[in-house]
Order: C-alpha cells, then structure tokens, then sequence
C-alpha cells in the first residue's frame, strides 16, 4: 500500500472526491462587520447586546474633550495674520488666559511669518482654557483662528 508521498500533487487532487475537499466559505459582508463567522440569530442577539453596551456619543455639536485635553499645556494658534509677533501672542494669552512659558511663529525660508504660532503655558488646563475662548474667534471680518490643543 502506498503512502501517498510517492504521487505528485495533481494526481492527489484528482484521487479525492472533490465532496471530500475542503471549501472555506467567504464570510458575508454582515458577517465580516458582526464579526462572527456565521450569522444567525444568536450572532445578531451578541452583536445587538454588544452596541447597547457601547455608550452613546454626546448629541451636541461640541467635540468630546479627553482628560488629556483639559490639562493642555500646550496649543497650536493657526490663520494669524502675518504681521503678529511672538511678543504680541505671549502677551495677549498672558493676559487673557495665564503665564505663558514660550510663544514661537513657524517663519518661512524667506523669513515671513506662516501664521502659525506654538504656545506653552506654566499651567496645566490654561491650554484647554485658550482654545475654549479663542478656538474659532474672528480677528478680522474674514480671518479667523485655529486652534488645537495639546499636551
């Protein structure tokens, strides 16, 4: 009796009923988002049982703020006008918001200003606080600012 070892692989293949061969179904499209293999009506009880567990997201137009976003130390103040200073940044937040650390503007090769300034504050939360008050502000009647807060 052989063993097998000494046939080559298309002879295998063709000595196998083809009801004996394994077939891998592909899983459905509802299946690949329910993340179970087969889907019946235990799946879809899991999957309904695991989205009522999931919390519902806030239904207001404000983002979700993290903890880490509260304590920022740190923004990014986008659409400056290009003629502002970092004097005139560290001063207007240090006024407004609390002691800054450091205010830098981003310059291009040619030396002009990019309308970007990084600014560092002493106080955790003082970031978050600046971007609440000045996140969206409008400088000019067409000029706006950007914000993103850090750490």
């Amino acid at each position: 009796m052989s063993s097998g070892l000494d046939k080559s692989l298309d002879d295998m293949i063709k000595a196998k009923p083809r009801s004996q061969r394994r077939r891998r179904v592909p899983p459905t499209a509802k299946a690949a988002v329910l993340g179970a293999s087969n889907v019946g009506a235990g799946a879809a009880v899991k999957a309904a049982t695991r989205a009522a567990a999931l919390p519902t997201p806030a239904k207001s137009n404000e983002p979700t703020v993290t903890q880490a976003q509260q304590q920022a130390q740190k923004i990014v103040v986008s659409n400056l006008p290009l003629d502002v200073t970092e004097q005139q940044i560290k001063e207007l937040f240090a006024s407004t918001v609390g002691k800054t650390r450091e205010a830098t503007l981003a310059y291009n090769a040619k030396g002009q200003s990019k309308g970007i300034a990084h600014v560092t504050f002493f106080n955790k939360g003082d970031g978050f606080k600046a971007y609440k008050e000045y996140n969206n502000r409008l400088i000019d009647a067409s000029q706006s600012l950007s914000m993103l807060s850090g750490s």
